[in-house]
């Protein structure tokens, strides 16, 4: 009989979204009667913007034409794109669109550019923390099983009221280090000062930071940086993964794509070098054909003037959707933080257990959220609620709130 990767044995016995899922589901079934409002999983409710629908259209048409037909496309994105990406977003950072890597999101190139390093690598992750960056990495072999709610072997940043939410620096060197800013689970930003220590300390032990700035568009505060290629010194030691999911609602679409540095490179175990853009482009042009072209398109729409005014749109309004969110816990007495700069708002619990507050949420008042330990040890005590539900079912879940008795 074949064996079975063993390194999945070390995960939990399921993924937060599906015990979420899970408990959601067996609810509803014993309570057909009631409108559940989900504030819980981050996947949007708008339509996609009319600019990006015109160019969706355009693709098609194209595609039923000899002349417009495209088929397997370049595994690392057509030119057009990586060409509007770096004119819009990158060229002031010197960087070229051989540098830009398009793909089908930011989940899949997060959890798949672990695969470039070493197993022997040492992680290091804020906690709490989105479970992609922990997960993949106990599938690869770089951690044991969880003890008292940690992965064995992986560096854990933690990020709590305490410190802010500002991670401090690990007490052992890490190879790899995962950050995300503005931040999910918490919605907490990073100064550019504060990003900064990073960068240098990254440098200073031949660190690489895995930066996932999928949520970059939602920033309102002036002088919080959108890249952390904005912080010198960063081409030296830094990734940066970004996605049209939560922007421009591509999360159906999947769209996505890796700022990769040209000279920025790992070392080998026969004391020579390898460029991480090769590594990249040479995993990719193995494992994946690439993003079709009809999406492509209306990515590059998402560029456009037009697009841009639309997507602007689109995230004023789930800010706004955020605002009430935090206005309705604060009413209640509670603390809360985010909403400001990201679509999640992080709530400081009355109770230190997370699930008991899901479940009286969902019992009491129908309204679904995210268990702040299913983020990590750090998380629990702490709740997430996201801001991309309806404006109407926004306003009616804080109504519901005046209820809500813990």
């Amino acid at each position: 009989m074949a064996l079975a990767n063993h390194f999945y044995q070390n995960l939990a016995g399921s993924y937060l979204f599906s015990e979420i899922a899970k408990r959601v589901n067996k609810y509803s079934a014993e309570n057909p009667d009631k409108k559940i409002i989900r504030l819980g999983i981050g996947d949007v409710t708008k339509p996609l913007p009319p600019s990006v629908i015109a160019a969706l259209h355009k693709a098609v048409d194209e595609q039923a034409t000899a002349e417009g037909f495209r088929g397997y496309g370049p595994e690392q994105g057509y030119d057009f794109l990586r060409e509007t990406i770096v004119n819009d977003c990158f060229a002031q950072f010197g960087f070229e669109k051989d540098e830009i890597f398009v793909s089908d999101g930011a989940k899949s190139d997060i959890g798949n550019f672990q695969e470039l390093f070493d197993i022997s690598c040492k992680v290091a992750i804020t906690d709490p923390v989105y479970p992609v960056y922990a997960d993949s990495n106990v599938m690869a072999g770089r951690a044991e099983a969880q003890k008292d709610g940690r992965f064995q072997g992986i560096i854990y940043l933690s990020c709590t009221s305490e410190n802010n939410f500002v991670p401090e620096l690990p007490k052992e060197r890490p190879d790899i280090i995962y950050l995300c800013y503005p931040n999910n689970p918490t919605g907490t930003v990073l100064t550019k000062e504060q990003l900064k220590i990073w960068v240098d300390y990254a440098r200073a032990n031949e660190s690489i930071i895995l930066f996932d700035s999928a949520y970059e568009a939602f920033i309102r505060t002036p002088g919080i940086p959108h890249s952390i290629y904005e912080i010198e010194g960063a081409k030296e030691c830094a990734v940066e993964f970004r996605s049209y999911s939560k922007i421009a609602g591509f999360t159906g679409l999947r769209c996505g794509y890796v700022v990769i540095p040209r000279n920025l490179s790992l070392k080998t175990k026969n004391g020579g070098s390898a460029a991480l853009r090769d590594l990249w482009l040479r995993r990719q042009t193995t494992k994946y054909n690439g993003t079709p072209y009809v999406v492509q398109r209306a990515a590059q729409a998402v560029h456009g003037e037009q697009g841009k005014k639309e997507v602007k749109e689109l995230i004023d309004a789930y800010l706004l959707n955020a605002k009430h969110i935090r206005e309705g816990f604060a009413n209640m007495g509670l603390t809360v933080y985010g909403g400001v700069d990201a679509p999640y708002v992080w709530l400081k619990l009355p109770i230190n257990d997370s699930w008991k507050f899901f479940d009286e949420l969902l019992n009491q008042v129908n309204i679904v959220g995210t268990p702040g330990q299913g983020f990590g040890l750090c998380g629990e005590g702490y709740f997430r609620l996201t801001a991309f539900g309806s404006y109407e079912n926004t306003l009616e879940a804080v109504e519901r709130l005046k209820k809500f008795k813990f």
